[in-house]
């Protein structure tokens, strides 16, 4: 896509400290960074969701994150590893790519559940419904 940011980046049109690289996926630090050490990792080709990703990228993806994340987590000890798969969960560049945050007590940054106002009450025939949904 003419106007990703990150399709900018794969075709050398916009400059990055790559991290590293491999056939399908590249890894980067994150031009916006939440702490120091933020790195994001991307396939080389387009699909906004993680499942419009073939399995041979998907497998490509997570194998450099996993390659990566240990050199992260060893700056704090700890690293949050996060994907907002679509616009509504918080996806702003419409292009996969998975953020390795390095985290430390410091950071105010909080669980997960610290991003959401509460919890959802389900009925057990509510998650029966989700569960046969998802089965």
């Amino acid at each position: 896509m003419t106007d990703c940011v990150f399709c900018k980046i794969i075709s050398g049109n916009i400059p990055v400290k790559k991290i590293s690289e491999s056939e399908k996926s590249i890894a980067f630090l994150d031009a916006f960074p939440l702490a120091k050490g933020h790195v994001l990792v991307i396939p080389k080709n387009h699909h906004a969701k993680i499942q419009d990703l073939s399995k041979e990228e998907n497998s490509d993806l997570f194998s450099l994150m996993h390659d990566v994340v240990s050199k992260v987590d060893a700056l704090t000890g700890a690293t949050l590893i996060a994907v907002h798969n679509g616009k509504d969960a918080g996806q702003e560049i419409p292009h996969v790519h998975v953020h390795l945050v390095p985290r430390d007590s410091s950071d105010s940054a909080g669980a997960i559940h610290s991003m959401f106002h509460g919890t959802v009450s389900l009925s057990d025939s509510e998650i029966d419904e989700i569960r046969k949904k998802l089965v």
